[in-house]
């Protein structure tokens, strides 16, 4: 398969990770960029690999952790795509208007978190990676893995927005 050819049919699902990871569409756009022109570039070596998907999108996780545009990283907005907009159709959503405003509410938690824990949270719900796959992506133990995971869901749950959304369902 040629440079051309892979970037055709695997763009759509590149962009849609990093906008995962990056919660935005022009940054994911810019991260997707950046990594497919450094790809192409090392194409032969990488088309050579068991899996070129799996290596470019490990190039694009890299990318996102290593962002040198600080300013973008603290300034991650709930603008451009919406998690509703990625569900391809897995489930029927029955009020869009709900939909948009639970997606809005989850992308603002998600800014909160810190880069890797963001990136382990994508891996395993988004990517559907275990422990230990996510470990040999992040070069670290699948222990930290867990770690990042648990306080990431932990800051998650303890967001104001999502005690007060809670605290009026007990009240309801």
């Amino acid at each position: 398969m040629t440079f051309e050819q892979f970037a055709m049919a695997r763009l759509p699902s590149l962009l849609r990770y990093a906008v995962v990871l990056t919660g935005d569409r022009e940054l994911g756009q810019d991260v997707v960029q950046e990594v497919l022109a450094r790809a192409q570039l090392k194409w032969r070596r990488i088309s050579e690999a068991d899996s070129p998907e799996a290596y470019v999108r490990r190039m694009v996780l890299n990318e996102y952790l290593s962002w040198r545009r600080s300013w973008a990283v603290r300034n991650v907005h709930a603008v451009g795509e919406r998690l509703a907009d990625l569900d391809d159709q897995r489930r029927g959503v029955q009020d869009h208007a709900d939909s948009v405003v639970e997606a809005d509410a989850l992308w603002n938690r998600l800014a909160t978190l810190g880069r890797k824990q963001r990136a382990v949270l994508v891996l395993r719900y988004y990517e559907q990676l275990d422990d230990n796959q996510i470990a040999d992506l992040l070069g670290c133990t699948p222990a930290t893995v867990r770690s990042h995971a648990s306080r990431a869901l932990k800051t998650l749950r303890l967001s104001p927005e999502f005690r007060t959304r809670i605290h009026a369902q007990e009240k309801s």
